[in-house]
């Protein structure tokens, strides 16, 4: 079902809308020439989740093997492939939201977007090292909508959606009976259930990286609520002081470093209720200091909603490196770590457009730490029937081993897929 939605204030805000500011040097890979703002009207349009059908998996190349690394899971949002061969995974769902629009709150049901959340970590082990996982473990449980997973030195950090804890964890552990020290609170919620809290370490492992969605679209609940939000944090481990990393990323949740490279880029969703090709989602190698937009601005743009409100900001706004597409939902990105250098990002699928868009694994080529070349398709399959409506999974995050192959973790499939080369 399709819920057309008309800006309430469209009109006006077009002609209050600010020309072009800022423009990128070069060509940003995968941006196309932007359509004026409310060009189309605001879709609610979310898929219908079917599941896969027994022998139906997603599409690779040539070259590729789509292996069932685990299946049965419940809602899977994120993996952590452990020094061991172990590998973790996070499982937890947006909670319905009592005061939601009906017809959103019926489009997440169907999507299996909300509904009941696991709230634990699963630990998948594949003994024998044929591409599939033989025996699980509910590693740790009573967590609160767990995202982002790190392992260094004996200890293991959790992003729950209001803090960030760690268990002391040995390798080959099956079960965390140990109670976790809080080391961040985080605000916790936000616009669409923006829940997901995503970590890194860096390649010292002093630094962990948070990465914090909005409360809001575009601020209007004032920016207030806004605080260490839309924004990745870095927390110093050894003593605990945090500071803002970067901010103006609207909802940047898959973050990973280029091999060998202090290079930390994200995937980041842009905004909505803007019309179905604008504004894409993007991903970014992230300076820290940096400013990236939201909600003011987006690929250089003043966004009308904020028209005249900080114009000053565009001077310092930092731009995309990459377009991935307009409500695209990219949540997920990881760099090869062999063979050619290569980013992957998983795309969620849209529900702010008319037509689908996303429901796959891209791959942008790299080269000396810069993106080279245009997005390409690299895992599909997940839509069902566009006509319908319907798809069997939807990509949320990947993660990438030095062997070469490629773990996709599929929540509403419930299941994690390995990708790897035949020859």
């Amino acid at each position: 079902m399709k819920l057309r939605i008309l800006g309430a204030t469209a009109a006006v805000l077009m002609t209050a809308a600010a020309p072009a500011q800022q423009q990128p040097a070069k060509p940003i890979p995968g941006l196309k020439a932007q359509p004026e703002p409310y060009a189309t009207e605001s879709v609610v349009n979310h898929p219908v989740t079917i599941g896969w059908p027994e022998g139906r998996k997603p599409t690779a190349p040539a070259g590729w093997q789509v292996v069932k690394f685990a299946g049965g899971l419940e809602y899977p949002r994120q993996a952590l492939l452990l020094p061991n061969g172990d590998v973790l995974v996070s499982e937890a769902r947006t909670m319905p939201k009592l005061d939601a629009d009906p017809e959103v709150a019926r489009g997440q049901a169907l999507s299996k977007t909300a509904g009941y959340s696991a709230n634990r970590i699963t630990l998948l082990r594949d003994a024998d090292r044929d591409g599939m996982a033989e025996q699980r473990f509910v590693l740790r449980e009573g967590l609160n909508q767990p995202f982002g997973m790190q392992y260094t030195g004996g200890k293991l950090y959790v992003a729950n959606t209001d803090g960030v804890v760690v268990f002391p964890y040995t390798l080959g552990q099956t079960r965390i009976t140990a109670q976790p020290r809080q080391i961040a609170t985080l605000p916790a919620g936000g616009y669409n259930n923006h829940w997901t809290r995503n970590l890194l370490l860096s390649p010292d492992a002093r630094t962990l990286y948070v990465s914090v969605g909005s409360a809001s679209n575009v601020g209007e609940h004032g920016m207030d609520e806004e605080k260490r939000r839309a924004a990745i944090l870095a927390i110093d481990l050894p003593s605990g002081r945090e500071r803002l990393y970067a901010s103006g990323l609207r909802n940047p949740v898959g973050m990973d470093f280029i091999p060998g490279t202090p290079n930390l880029w994200t995937a980041v969703n842009e905004r909505d209720e803007f019309g179905d090709d604008i504004s894409p989602d993007y991903l970014v190698g992230v300076r820290e200091g940096g400013f990236y937009g939201w909600p003011y601005s987006y690929y250089g743009k003043q966004d009308p909603r904020h028209a005249n409100e900080k114009r000053e900001l565009l001077a310092t706004t930092l731009l995309p490196d990459v377009a991935v597409g307009p409500h695209a939902a990219a949540l997920g990105i990881a760099f090869a770590k062999q063979g050619a250098p290569t980013a992957y990002v998983a795309r969620h699928g849209s529900w702010n457009r008319a037509d689908f868009i996303g429901y796959d694994v891209l791959s942008v080529p790299f080269n000396a730490g810069r993106p080279t070349g245009e997005p390409q398709p690299f895992l599909t399959g997940f839509v069902a029937d566009k006509g319908k409506g319907t798809v069997y999974g939807r990509p949320v995050s990947v993660q990438t081993r030095a062997d070469g192959a490629i773990f996709v973790v599929d929540d509403a499939g419930d299941t994690v897929w390995m990708v790897r080369r035949t020859g």
